[in-house]
């Protein structure tokens, strides 16, 4: 009798059951052995790792621990006064760096500067050794002028020759060739070359009074300088003291 109301009161139990819906909730296992409900995506919230499916997710940034800053005065002194000696470091580095990039550009504006003075006088030597030939022809043509006949059947002679030392001048004058200016200024030994000195009073000491070569400067620096003939007035008044002694002792 009893058997059979227990059988009644467990097939009461099991019709209110609703259709399709499972008497008991199972548990899907982690990877690390937690479970969690099914009906969570994520398990329990305490597991920390199981997925809905059992794939472990890594936590985020915002989902770790913050450790809690170390705020007092002095920690945040100390973290200021670091700041500063690394800011003095970058500084003093960033004026070294500046420095030695401000030496570097000086250095290269001085190389090229340097190239093209060696370069302005290699071009000016070359030029100056053919000037040198061509003021030899000019002394020649001097010469020549210097001894022309004086007589009318040689005077066509004279004037070619003269024509042709015209052309020499305007060629050097083109080139920057000029002459020195000697006879009757005072001797300069920067554009002149005494050769004599000539015992006299009738010029003051130190006037050039003969031109025995002329010199040439090119673009205002001298490449011969003039050979010349000087006036000595103290030779010439011992000169004379020693004739004028001479004679009154005759006398």
């Amino acid at each position: 009798m009893n058997d059979r109301l227990n059988g009644a009161d467990a097939g009461a139990h099991a019709d209110d059951a609703l259709p399709g819906e499972p008497e008991t909730q199972e548990t899907d296992p982690g990877e690390d052995g937690t479970t969690g409900s099914v009906g969570t995506p994520g398990g329990s919230a305490g597991s920390g790792g199981g997925g809905r499916f059992g794939i472990r997710r890594n936590r985020t940034r915002a989902e770790e621990p913050i450790a809690d800053p170390d705020t007092t005065p002095s920690r945040l002194a100390a973290d200021l006064d670091a700041m500063r000696v690394r800011a003095e470091v970058a500084e003093t580095e960033l004026g070294e760096t500046k420095l030695a990039w401000q030496r570097t550009a000086a250095d290269f504006q001085n190389y090229r500067r340097r190239t093209e003075q060696e370069r302005d006088q290699l071009a000016g030597f070359a030029s100056e050794g053919l000037l040198r030939k061509v003021l030899a022809i000019a002394d020649d043509f001097d010469r020549a002028i210097a001894h022309a006949p004086s007589d009318a059947a040689a005077a066509a002679w004279v004037e070619g020759v003269s024509a042709i030392d015209r052309k020499v001048r305007l060629l050097l004058e083109s080139e920057g060739v000029t002459p020195i200016e000697a006879l009757g200024r005072p001797f300069d030994p920067r554009r002149h070359e005494a050769i004599i000195h000539e015992p006299t009073t009738e010029f003051p000491d130190g006037t050039v009074v003969k031109e025995l070569q002329r010199g040439y400067e090119l673009n205002g620096r001298v490449i011969r300088p003039a050979l010349v003939a000087v006036a000595d007035n103290a030779t010439r008044m011992t000169t004379n003291e020693g004739a004028d002694a001479a004679s009154q002792s005759e006398d």
